[in-house]
């Protein structure tokens, strides 16, 4: 038997699969390569085929088209960072949603630091040309993080409402984000669907920010920072508590 990425027990693959889940990951870890060297315009099927030594046949065999491989990828992408977050969010108790956003902040900006490439393409330029399937496997798994943090902002709103506005009503905010908002979380009201969307530009973008290179020549450690920006967001929500982290070692992966 063999295990998932999840850790559960799967039927043992063939070797002619295992090549073909090599050859998969391969394919795209050039493209991403691909991306971090020449930006998102650089991603060739026939280049990464010319790479491995592929007929371009052969590639197509895995992605049909380039799109095909940017959907894989950005999916990809969004499942891996949607782990990541959910993780960090079910180490605390759920009683604790101060802990949770906190937990929440430092799983996003540990997991872009790892991964540049990934986060770049996920959250930044648009890949020209590219078109997403509507209500594809990009839009789902897109909408599973952005539910995982607004259910979070949500169980803030009892001690948050008392520090907001509460003058946001529906038609304040994108139809398309209010009937997902309103499909997959019923109970919240808008002021709360709002504040989420506001903690989502506070956390993301000093991470941005710093992934792009913005940080460092300003700031002497960029986790310091970071981790001051969260915990004055929990407090803005009327969530004021102790930092959990802690100093962060010098020279540790965390302190760059």
């Amino acid at each position: 038997m063999t295990k998932d990425e999840g850790g559960r027990a799967g039927p043992v693959m063939s070797r002619r699969e295992r090549l073909r889940l090599e050859t998969n990951q391969e394919i795209r870890a050039i493209a991403l390569r691909q991306l971090a060297d020449a930006g998102p315009g650089a991603i060739s099927l026939r280049g990464i085929a010319r790479e491995m030594g592929m007929t371009p046949r052969a590639i197509y065999s895995y992605f049909p088209t380039r799109d095909d491989l940017i959907t894989a990828l950005i999916s990809g992408i969004a499942a891996s960072l949607a782990e990541v977050v959910e993780t960090a969010r079910d180490s605390v108790p759920d009683t604790d949603p101060g802990a949770g956003l906190l937990a929440w902040g430092q799983a996003l900006r540990e997991w872009a630091l790892a991964h540049p490439e990934s986060f770049r393409l996920f959250y930044g330029r648009p890949v020209p040309g590219y078109r997403p399937p509507d209500d594809g496997p990009v839009e789902q798994t897109a909408r599973r993080v952005c539910r995982d943090l607004t259910r979070l902002v949500a169980a803030a709103w009892p001690h948050a409402r008392h520090h907001q506005p509460e003058d946001t009503s529906w038609s304040d905010l994108h139809p398309d984000y209010v009937a997902k908002i309103r499909a997959d979380l019923p109970d919240v009201p808008p002021a709360a669907a709002a504040l989420a969307l506001r903690v989502w530009g506070r956390m993301h973008g000093l991470v941005a920010l710093e992934i792009d290179g913005h940080i460092h020549p300003v700031a002497g450690d960029p986790a310091a920072l970071h981790r001051a920006e969260m915990l004055d967001l929990v407090r803005s929500l009327g969530l004021a508590r102790p930092d959990p982290f802690g100093p962060v070692p010098s020279g540790s992966p965390e302190s760059r």
